[in-house]
């Protein structure tokens, strides 16, 4: 590893003792070694904080950085500012990556000097894996293509819910310059979905992409994963989202973005919505008020309004999306 690597990667820790080493090890077996890992414990109460410090202390490209919990965001702030590479990637401390990856991928922003490099990914479910790949042919993709093919179709493809691209940050490499315009702009209070708003910001801005067609990436699906927890907290996460999502990517200076974001907030909330309010529910919670207050959002009533219910997938859908756009919480509350 040179004084200033070509690669810094990132990689926040919070309680992940079981995949750690894996994560670690699929890193150091790198074809490409112009790298520095960066290592940010964030609040671990496992033995991430030791498994951290142990490998720190037996690899000079590895350094560990601890902090008070606050969240996977911050981590990742503060991960980017300690680290010195050109380029940026991220991993999650869960996953592991392929020993080809950064080689190829490093190679491809050499060569083109793409501002992003972006791979396919290999989603690990229990008893199954499935390749994630992207509906764009692979290639280096200047300004005027990406204008031309990518962005209008970069967060809705046409179906309810396919994504052009990928919200992820960790299959893709970042040129500095241009991540650090848009991470550190992301507010700490977004638990869930916060790699969204800096990855389509980032593409928006840069100047260049370049597309590899394998997947390197193995993403670990886990159903008791952060994602996969629901309460009332997600609501107000979701309105934090939806304006950084308007800031970020100012659909007024980019009306092409507009129609991709309705159809993207009425997504995330019927994604929220369902298991929130069932919980409300079997709490005894303030159903009705919440609900109205829910509905009433600018961010959700404008997107419910634009986007029609016949492109919504699946007849639930439709008829809780019906709800939310008519404020009817008494047929919402029966649906559920």
């Amino acid at each position: 590893m040179s004084a200033n690597p070509f690669l810094s990667i990132v990689i926040p820790v919070y309680n992940a003792e079981s995949y750690l080493p894996c994560c670690l090890d699929s890193i150091l077996a790198q074809q490409f070694t112009d790298y520095e890992v960066i290592l940010v414990d964030d609040g671990s109460t496992d033995r991430s904080p030791a498994i951290c410090d142990a490998y720190a202390a037996g690899h000079s490209q590895i350094h560990c950085l601890h902090q008070a919990n606050s969240g996977h965001t911050a981590a990742r702030q503060t991960g980017v500012r300690a680290s010195l590479g050109t380029y940026i990637a991220f991993v999650d401390s869960d996953d592991w990556i392929a020993p080809e990856m950064y080689a190829r991928m490093c190679t491809a922003a050499r060569d083109t000097g793409a501002d992003i490099v972006h791979c396919n990914y290999i989603s690990v479910m229990p008893h199954k894996e499935k390749i994630c790949g992207i509906p764009f042919p692979s290639g280096f993709y200047d300004k005027k293509r990406l204008m031309e093919t990518v962005y209008p179709n970069m967060i809705y493809f046409g179906t309810f819910f396919v994504f052009g691209i990928a919200p992820n940050l960790w299959n893709k490499l970042f040129r500095r310059s241009l991540l650090e315009r848009c991470l550190f702009r992301i507010p700490h209070d977004i638990v869930v979905g916060e790699d969204g708003p800096v990855t389509y910001s980032c593409m928006l801005e840069a100047e260049s992409v370049f597309f590899c067609d394998e997947a390197y990436y193995y993403y670990r699906s886990n159903d008791s994963s952060l994602c996969h927890q629901m309460d009332v907290k997600r609501l107000i996460e979701n309105h934090s989202m939806f304006e950084t999502y308007e800031q970020l990517i100012v659909p007024a200076a980019r009306p092409f973005m507009q129609k991709q974001l309705h159809y993207f907030f009425v997504y995330q909330s019927l994604l929220t919505f369902v298991p929130v309010f069932r919980s409300i529910r079997e709490t005894s919670g303030d159903f009705r008020r919440l609900f109205l207050e829910e509905c009433d959002n600018p961010y959700i009533r404008t997107a419910f309004k634009a986007v029609p219910l016949k492109d919504i997938t699946g007849l639930h859908n439709k008829l809780y999306a019906a709800c939310i756009r008519c404020r009817l919480s008494g047929l919402f509350k029966l649906l559920l």
